[in-house]
């Protein structure tokens, strides 16, 4: 056994017993190497992220005054980098990292912002008289890629004989070398490169000035026409320290796919239903094909003026009810592609009243009129003032008709089947006869010479006259709907308690009288009488109060 050999036995032995003796951990991230009687331990492997420092350790032992260390890189030769012989520590001039590296006390090679060029195999050699062992670290140098970014081709059509580009997926600025994994509806696509195939990878690489890598991957596929709703996505794969491997996804992206129509479709679009005399009626024709082909629109077989698959009809009347058909224009087939829709419009016409002219009737005489309505389907007919419903046979009787039965009528056809579809017209009445007083409500004051008002309300036709009796004070004359009314303000009298004020309606037909009887409020009956009964109680009753006292 060689001496060389019988050191590293030696010392594995010694790490061996250490660990069983529990003053050692583990050994197995480092890497002894022995000669003579001189050891140099070393990490095998040292791994750091880019522009991060690094530290190489060396542990050599034992030291004497002639021990010298010095540090190799492998660029197909080895080139020394530092050594270190006793106190002298120092950096040789002229490699690539002469102004990021430095030696220290224990031999350490630290080396400051790593770049993906250093990733190299470094040498830890040890010359003594009593040995010369090295031991080399594996610089690993990490930095993750950019987020992939996934781009689409143009167009592609189905049904040709070779495959076409699909996407490019590229990410940038990766180190070590980045994957790329390509996936269609979240399932990866087998990694293939033989261009034979009908789904294949073209991948590309390019390392940047700064060293680190660029890498790009264009699927190709002969697509069918199932493949228009499928979505496509790229991963990339790269290795981080600690054997870890992480994944970035791209940007989801569909093909823009051709294919030829198989089906047509034709219907109303965004138009409600059923169609009413005044609707704007779209009719939208389209294929499953892409793109879409030219249509041809007819009406009763005559040509329809559409654009890019739409027939619009604004305001549609009753004649607009026919046969639409829509036929596509596709001529990479070669059968017909058309449908067919049955447009019906409903309608209701004018309401007819009879007769048409508003009346004017005397009080207590009679008015009718009837309404008439034609519509495409069952409907309805009211008669209505305000919102009461008078009648619902389209006839309108008022018998010994009254001041208040003047007004507005409305006749109100509908088509409940087809909603917003309706004709309404109206007439009105007006009521001629004698002036009618409303009866008048009782009257209290509350002592001779306290204003009152009073207000004559009244119905007739023409304008009527108001008297009052006794006159004087304020008088004023206002219209309320189909009523005038008197307002009469003035100085109560004992005349007036006694007698009462007169109210004299009069027009050319007659006239109406009504009295407005005044009273007297009750003083125990009011607010004011309460409270004077109870104050002059309590006044009696502190009188007598005081007169006991005063006789005791």
């Amino acid at each position: 056994m060689d001496g060389i050999t019988y050191g590293r036995t030696l010392l594995l032995c010694t790490l061996l017993l250490w660990v069983f003796q529990g003053s050692v951990v583990t050994t197995l991230d480092l890497s002894v190497v022995s000669s003579g009687n001189v050891n140099v331990v070393v990490k095998p492997k040292v791994e750091v992220l880019k522009e991060e420092n690094a530290s190489l350790p060396c542990t050599v032992t034992p030291l004497t005054t002639g021990t010298i260390v010095e540090w190799y890189i492998d660029l197909g030769t080895r080139t020394r980098i530092a050594f270190c012989q006793g106190k002298e520590k120092k950096v040789d001039p002229g490699t690539p990292l002469t102004d990021r590296i430095k030696i220290g006390e224990d031999f350490t090679l630290t080396i400051s912002s790593v770049k993906p060029s250093d990733e190299l195999n470094f040498t830890c050699q040890v010359t003594d008289p009593a040995g010369s062992p090295d031991g080399t670290t594996s610089l690993k140098v990490f930095s993750a890629p950019e987020l992939p970014k996934l781009t689409t081709s143009q167009a592609i059509t189905t049904g040709i004989p070779s495959s076409s580009e699909v996407g490019t997926c590229e990410t940038k600025n990766g180190f070590p070398l980045p994957r790329i994994v390509w996936f269609r509806d979240a399932k990866p696509l087998p990694e293939v490169k033989d261009k034979q195939e009908k789904t294949y990878m073209v991948a590309k690489q390019v390392k940047e000035t700064s060293g680190l890598i660029t890498v790009t991957s264009s699927l190709y596929m002969q697509p069918i026409k199932e493949d228009k709703d499928s979505e496509f996505y790229c991963t990339v794969e790269y290795s981080m320290p600690g054997n870890k491997i992480e994944t970035m996804d791209s940007n989801r992206i569909k093909i823009n796919l051709n294919y030829p129509s198989d089906k047509i479709y034709f219907s109303l679009f965004n138009t409600s239903q059923p169609v009413k005399e005044g609707d704007t009626v779209t009719m939208k024709c389209e294929t499953d094909g892409n793109p879409q082909p030219p249509f041809e629109f007819t009406k009763n077989g005559e040509e329809a003026q559409g654009k890019d698959g739409l027939l619009i009809l604004k305001s549609v009347k009753r004649s607009d009810a026919a046969q639409y058909k829509c036929t596509a224009l596709d001529f990479e087939i070669d059968f017909p592609l058309e449908k067919t829709i049955a447009l019906t419009v409903d309608y209701i016409d004018p309401v007819k009243v009879t007769p048409a002219e508003s009346k004017v009737v005397m009080l207590g005489d009679k008015a009718a009129w009837q309404c008439r309505i034609k519509a495409s389907r069952p409907h309805t007919v009211q008669w209505k003032k305000d919102s009461e419903v008078l009648s619902q046979n389209g006839t309108l009787s008022i018998q010994n008709v009254s001041y208040q039965n003047a007004g507005e009528y409305v006749c109100v056809g509908a088509v409940p089947s087809v909603p917003g579809l309706m004709s309404q017209a109206s007439v009105n009445l007006t009521v001629k006869g004698k002036p009618v007083i409303d009866p008048p409500a009782p009257v209290k004051v509350g002592k001779e010479g306290d204003k009152v008002t009073l207000m004559c309300v009244a119905y007739g036709v023409p304008t009527p006259n108001f008297t009052w009796q006794p006159s004087g004070g304020e008088q004023s004359i206002t219209v309320k709907g189909n009523k005038w009314v008197s307002t009469l303000t003035l100085k109560t009298t004992a005349d007036m308690i006694n007698g009462g004020v007169t109210c004299e309606v009069e027009n050319e037909h007659g006239k109406d009288i009504t009295v407005f009887p005044l009273s007297l409020e009750q003083v125990g009956s009011s607010a004011e009488g309460r409270t004077f009964s109870l104050l002059l109680f309590l006044s009696s009753l502190l009188l007598s109060g005081l007169f006991v006292v005063q006789t005791l």
